[in-house]
C-alpha cells in the first residue's frame, strides 16, 4: 500500500515532539536530518513504527529518519507544511545540532576534528621513525652513516613540529586563518625558546624568564610535543581573528587584523595559556599513567575491554592527545598497546565469524574486514560484523582486556602512535616479544570465545528462492565493502545492502533495464526499479547534495525507462574532492524482500561488469528473471 505522506508527516512531527522541539529540518537523497532541542523528547519507538520510516538513528546530534529515495521529497515538502518551518539545507541542521550538543562532546569532537586531518603525517612519520631505528640496530655500521642522518631527520619531522600541524588543523576547525594558525604553532616552538624535551633536569632558577608589563613573566621554554596549550592558543586566536574582521574597516582589515591577531594571541598563547593548559596537560598525563598501571594492570585491563565502545561513539581520537603527551614526556606511549589489543581482539572476533559464516556475503565482508582491523582499522570489523551480531562484540572486548592487561605487566611501550596491529611492531621494537605476546593472547581468547559462542542465525545463513537480477557495475572503479562507505547510514545497510566504488571515472550507467524512480535535483543520486521490484539507488559522493549540482550532469528523468548500459549521469570527480567530499559512490538495494544478494566483483570493476545478483522471495525456486 502506498504511503500518505502527509500523514507519515504529521506522525513524525508528532513523534518528534512538535514545534517546540525543533530547531531545524532539512533532507538529502534519503533522509530527514533533524536538529532537535531535547532528544528525550523524541518518541524514537513511536518514529520506528511509522509507516514509511525505514531506520532512525543519531549522529552528531542530528537525529536522522531514513524514509528512502524519491518518497524523502515528497515527505520534506508535507513536513514543512505540517510544522510551519521554512526549508533548511544538511549544513544548517549539521550547525544547529552541533551547537546544541554538551559542551565535552564538542570538546571531544573537536579533538578528532583537529587530529584526523593530521593522522597520515603521524601515522608516516612513526612508521619510518620504526623502520629507521629498526635498520641501526639490525646494522651498526649504518646507525653512524650519512643515510641514517637523513632519514632519520625526515621521519621525525612530523614530530618535532606537531604544535604548528596540530595549530593548521586547529585553525581550519575553528574557523580562522590556517596560516595564522601556523605562526602561532611556529611561535611556540621557535629555536629562541629552550626546547621543551630538554628543560626536564635544568633547576626552576636556570631557566630565563621574560618579564612583561610589570607582571607577566614568560619562561622561554618552548612547546614541543604539547597538544592541548596550541589547540586552545589557536581557539583564542581564532575568537580574536572574527572579532577585528568585525570591527576593522575593510580598507585597513588586510594588514592590521592579521598582525594585531598574531601579537595578541602569541602573548596571551605565551604568558598564560600555555603555562595553564600545559600544568592541566601534565594532570591528564598523570591521570592516564596512574589508570595504565593501577592495580598491577587493572585499569589497562578496563580500558583494554572498552577501547572498541569508544570507537562506536566516535570519540577514541581523544586519546591522541594522551598519547603525544607521553610521548613528549616520557619518550614511551603506553596507551598504544592497550589500543592495539582491543583492535586486534576485534578482528580476530570477526575473522572467527568469517570462517564459521555459511553465508557467504558475511564471508566476504567479514574476513578482509579481520584483515584490516589487524593493520589498525577497526571500524569496518566493529559496524559491519561484530556489532551487528552483538556475540562477536562481546568476546572482542574480554579478548581486548586480556591483551591490554599483559601489555600493562609486559610495560609495553610504543615510540609513537597513530598505529596499532601488525604495523605497531615497527614502534615496539625494544618490546616486540612482549609485544607479539599482547596481540596473539587478544587474538586467541576473542576468536576462541567468538567461535564457541556465536552461532549463525538460519536468516544469516540462508539463500531462499525466487526471481534473480544481475546488477552490473554502474561506475568503473574499485570495489570497496558496504561497511567501508564513508556515510553511517550506507554503512549499517540502514537504506539496503549494497557496495561502494571509489570511481575512476565520472560517469554512471544503468545497472540493468528498468524505470528511472528517483532523480535528485541535485544529480548526484538517481533510482531505478528493475521488472521484477528491485530498486537501486545509485549515490555519487558523500555529502554531495551540499555542492546543489555543481559538477554533475542528469541525462534521465524519473519516470524514464532505460536499459542496461544506458548512460545516466556525469560527474566531475575533481570538483567533487576540490570541495572536500569523498567520491565513493553508494551501489543500494533500497527495498526489502530479497532473500539473498551474492556480491560478485571485489576489487577493480570496469565499466558494466557483473557486481551483484539479488535473489528475491517467490513461490519457485525456478522463477528466474536475469538481464542479459
Amino acid at each position: 500500500m502506498a504511503v500518505n505522506y502527509g500523514v507519515c508527516a504529521k506522525e513524525i512531527y508528532e513523534a518528534l515532539g512538535g514545534r517546540s522541539n525543533l530547531v531545524s529540518v532539512a533532507h538529502c537523497a534519503t533522509r530527514l536530518r533533524v536538529a532537535t532541542v531535547d532528544d528525550s523528547r523524541v518518541d524514537r519507538n513511536r518514529l520506528e513504527g511509522i509507516d514509511g520510516v525505514k531506520g532512525v538513528f543519531s549522529s552528531g546530534g542530528q537525529l536522522q529518519v531514513i524514509v528512502g529515495t524519491g518518497a524523502v521529497v515528497k515527505l520534506y515538502d508535507e513536513f514543512l507544511k505540517v510544522s510551519g518551518m521554512g526549508a533548511a539545507t544538511k549544513e544548517d541542521v549539521k550547525n544547529a545540532a552541533a551547537a546544541r550538543q554538551p559542551l565535552p562532546k564538542r570538546m571531544v569532537k573537536a579533538l578528532g576534528d583537529v587530529f584526523v586531518p593530521v593522522l597520515p603525517a603521524i601515522v608516516a612519520s612513526g612508521l619510518a621513525m620504526g623502520l629507521v631505528e629498526a635498520l641501526g640496530k639490525a646494522i651498526p655500521s649504518f646507525a653512524g652513516s650519512d643515510w641514517y642522518g637523513i632519514l632519520d631527520l625526515i621521519a621525525n619531522t612530523a614530530f618535532i613540529f606537531l604544535p604548528v600541524l596540530i595549530a593548521m588543523s586547529a585553525a581550519r576547525v575553528f574557523g580562522g586563518d590556517i596560516f595564522l594558525g601556523a605562526v602561532i604553532g611556529m611561535v611556540m616552538i621557535h629555536p629562541n625558546l629552550l626546547d621543551a624535551w630538554s628543560v626536564g633536569p635544568m633547576d626552576a632558577a636556570e631557566i630565563p624568564v621574560w618579564h612583561l608589563f610589570g607582571f607577566l613573566p614568560i619562561r622561554q621554554v618552548g612547546y614541543q610535543g604539547h597538544v592541548i596549550p596550541v589547540i586552545a592558543g589557536v581557539w583564542i586566536m581564532c575568537k580574536i581573528e572574527r572579532q577585528l574582521h568585525r570591527r576593522v574597516p575593510e580598507a585597513v582589515d588586510l594588514f592590521v587584523t592579521p598582525l594585531c591577531t598574531v601579537l595578541a594571541t602569541a602573548f596571551i598563547t605565551l604568558g598564560v595559556i600555555g603555562p595553564v593548559f600545559s600544568a592541566a596537560e601534565s594532570r591528564v598525563l598523570e591521570f592516564a599513567g596512574w589508570v595504565v598501571t593501577v592495580g598491577h594492570g587493572t585499569g589497562a585491563m578496563v580500558m583494554g575491554a572498552f577501547y572498541p565502545v569508544t570507537v562506536v561513539c566516535g570519540i577514541h581520537h581523544m586519546y591522541n592527545v594522551i598519547e603525544a603527551g607521553m610521548l613528549a614526556a616520557e619518550g614511551r606511549n603506553l596507551w598504544m598497546p592497550i589500543a592495539s589489543a582491543a583492535n586486534f581482539a576485534q578482528g580476530a572476533a570477526c575473522l572467527a565469524v568469517g570462517l564459521k559464516a555459511k553465508n557467504p556475503k558475511t564471508k566476504a565482508v567479514a574476513v578482509p574486514s579481520s584483515l584490516s582491523a589487524a593493520l589498525g582499522i577497526t571500524e569496518p570489523a566493529i559496524f559491519g560484523v561484530n556489532l551487528r551480531f552483538g556475540k562477536p562484540f562481546i568476546c572482542g572486548m574480554a579478548g581486548g582486556a586480556a591483551g591490554a592487561l599483559l601489555g600493562s605487566l609486559f610495560h609495553v611501550g610504543a615510540t609513537s602512535y597513530g598505529v596499532t596491529g601488525i604495523p605497531g611492531f615497527l614502534i615496539t621494537l625494544d618490546h616486540a616479544l612482549q609485544y607479539g605476546i599482547v596481540l596473539a593472547v587478544s587474538f586467541g581468547i576473542s576468536f576462541a570465545l567468538t567461535w564457541f559462542v556465536w552461532r549463525e542465525g538460519a536468516g544469516d545463513a540462508g539463500k531462499g528462492a525466487g526471481t534473480e537480477t544481475v546488477l552490473y557495475a554502474p561506475v568503473k572503479g574499485m570495489v570497496i565493502p558496504r561497511e567501508e562507505i564513508p556515510d553511517e547510514t550506507f554503512a549499517a545497510g540502514i537504506l539496503g545492502d549494497g557496495v561502494g566504488i571509489e570511481p575512476e571515472k565520472g560517469e554512471v550507467w544503468a545497472p540493468f533495464d528498468g524505470e528511472v524512480t528517483f532523480a535528485a535535483d541535485t544529480c548526484h543520486a538517481i533510482g531505478i526499479t528493475a521488472p521484477d521490484g528491485t530498486e537501486a539507488l545509485i549515490h555519487v559522493g558523500i555529502g554531495t547534495v551540499n555542492m546543489k549540482g555543481d559538477g554533475f550532469r542528469l541525462f534521465v528523468a524519473k519516470g524514464d525507462r532505460v536499459k542496461a548500459g544506458q548512460k545516466l549521469l556525469a560527474f566531475d570527480i575533481r570538483k567533487v574532492r576540490e570541495a572536500g567530499y569523498s567520491a565513493v559512490t553508494a551501489v543500494l538495494l533500497t527495498n526489502g524482500g530479497y532473500s539473498d544478494v551474492e556480491i560478485a566483483k571485489s576489487g577493480k570493476t570496469g565499466r558494466m561488469e557483473r557486481l551483484m545478483t539479488v535473489r528475491r522471495k517467490g513461490k519457485s525456486g525456478n522463477d528466474e528473471q536475469k538481464i542479459p
